[in-house]
């Protein structure tokens, strides 16, 4: 008596692809990963022109000294790096959330019984 082919270790088909991207699981994955990226994104993009728009209406505010010849302009800048590590770091955390769903749907479809078959390929 024959066994199965183990198809675990096999790449994924064209059908595999198909139906993980009709998954509620994929979307369910995409959803999270957009309500972290999307509003990321929006804050750093205004926080990074808000520089700009600052100098260019209001030079007076942004040359303000703080510390001998630094001033507001230079600090704002500078906060852009920190500003830039701490969304990272913030996405690092969230990722995992992100990995543990894309393991799920990886799992689900070394477990599926459509790939039995290898149809699609």
């Amino acid at each position: 008596m024959s066994r199965p082919p183990d198809t675990s270790q096999l790449p994924p088909t064209q059908a595999d692809w198909d139906r993980i991207a009709n998954s509620r699981k994929f979307a369910d994955l995409l959803a999270v990963k957009k309500k972290f990226i999307v509003p990321a994104f929006v804050f750093f993009l205004i926080y990074y022109l808000l520089l700009h728009v600052l100098v260019g209406y209001a030079p007076t505010l942004m040359s303000t000294a703080v510390f001998g010849t630094i001033n507001l302009a230079y600090l704002f800048a500078l906060s852009q790096f920190v500003v830039g590590w701490t969304i990272a770091w913030s996405y690092l955390r969230a990722s995992a959330k992100v990995d543990r769903l894309t393991k799920d749907i990886l799992e689900d479809l070394r477990d599926s019984p459509a790939r039995d078959g290898r149809g699609g390929q």
